[in-house]
């Protein structure tokens, strides 16, 4: 019944639309069609200027209303810079689209049909002209691509020796997490001996170096403040995308590939509560790539803490191997001395 209503009330909509038009229709031919058409155009002019204000005042409020409301300030130095970077192209596209749009508007004003009879200035070609609005452009956009290469180049550039190395893999429909135990090298990969039972991410057993690695499944990555973390990328299925908004990055995890970022986290978890008044804040690791019907859910979490509080923490967690090896012994390596150079690349085998 209720549709039944909602389509006869757009009927009469219409209805009543045409008339006015028929209306507008007679009231030209008795007032004078010329007159009616100066009247109508100087209307729209009005109507289209009062349009451009509202609009302009309307993103300016908005602007006002979700300032610094969707993500909170930056988590890392990178990340700072990236806010800068965004600052700087909105104020400058910013600049030119009000110049743009209030020369657009104030010429369908001034230059509406009025009746009156016209000279038309016709002007072809100028040299100058075309220089200057291909130049200054390009100038703009050269300056504004060479700020976001430097960006790009920071956070895809070989990290700090000191970096704590990190692999996250990606997983329909939740992230794997693993990190390096005391010989701090990550042992190989075997895309052939995964099994979702007791090997989620194929690791080979026959390397030592595996027997002290410690996965995280619940998609938890703890990293310190203040100290570089390098993550090393890949997925098990399809591509997905790690996406920190929070540290203003993201990067594709694709499979049989894996891809790098670094950066340094400067504002713990803890921190960050109080700085947005949240005490139930947590930074996000979201899938930034759509991977399929449980995208939505994709979702894991960056615990940014204290040097003390992550080894508190990562000597309270199980080896994959004694998790999944209850009765055996394994042969856990040697820790590495602490001025050992770290190996951060996963080490897979490929079919041949």
């Amino acid at each position: 019944m209720s549709g039944f209503i909602i389509i006869t009330l757009i009927i009469l909509v219409f209805i009543v639309i045409y008339q006015i038009g028929k209306a507008s229709e007679y009231a030209a031919v008795i007032r004078g069609e010329e007159k009616v058409k100066a009247s109508t155009n100087r209307t729209i002019a009005i109507l289209l200027l009062a349009m451009f204000v509202l609009s302009i005042w309307g993103i300016w409020m908005c602007n006002d209303l979700f300032k610094g409301k969707l993500l909170p300030v930056a988590a890392c130095a990178t990340g700072v810079n990236y806010d800068m970077m965004f600052n700087m192209t909105t104020l400058v596209t910013g600049i030119v689209f009000f110049l743009t749009q209030a020369v657009l508007f104030w010429f369908a004003f001034r230059y509406r049909s009025t009746g009156d009879k016209r000279t038309t200035f016709f002007f072809p070609h100028n040299n100058k002209l075309e220089i200057i609005w291909t130049t200054i452009p390009a100038i703009a956009m050269a300056i504004l691509v060479a700020i976001g290469l430097r960006n790009w180049f920071d956070v895809t550039s070989p990290a700090p020796p000191e970096a704590t190395v990190v692999e996250v893999v990606g997983k329909q429909f939740n992230w794997l997490i693993r990190y390096p135990g005391k010989d701090k090298e990550l042992g190989k990969r075997d895309f052939r001996k995964i099994n979702d039972a007791n090997n989620i991410l194929g690791l080979d057993w026959s390397d030592p170096h595996n027997m002290d690695d410690i996965i995280a499944q619940n998609g938890e990555l703890h990293v310190v403040v203040n100290k570089p973390v390098k993550l090393l990328i890949g997925s098990r299925d399809v591509i997905h995308d790690v996406g920190l908004p929070h540290f203003r990055m993201k990067m594709d995890a694709v499979p049989g590939i894996t891809t790098t970022l670094w950066f340094t986290p400067t504002i713990t978890t803890d921190s960050m509560k109080l700085i947005t008044h949240n005490p139930d804040f947590v930074y996000e690791i979201s899938c930034d790539q759509v991977c399929g019907k449980g995208h939505y859910s994709m979702r894991g979490t960056v615990i940014v803490q204290t040097q003390a509080e992550y080894d508190k923490w990562m000597a309270a967690q199980q080896t994959y191997y004694s998790q999944n090896a209850p009765g055996a012994a394994p042969t856990t390596p040697a820790a590495a001395p602490t001025d050992a150079p770290k190996k951060d690349s996963v080490k897979a085998v490929t079919m041949k």
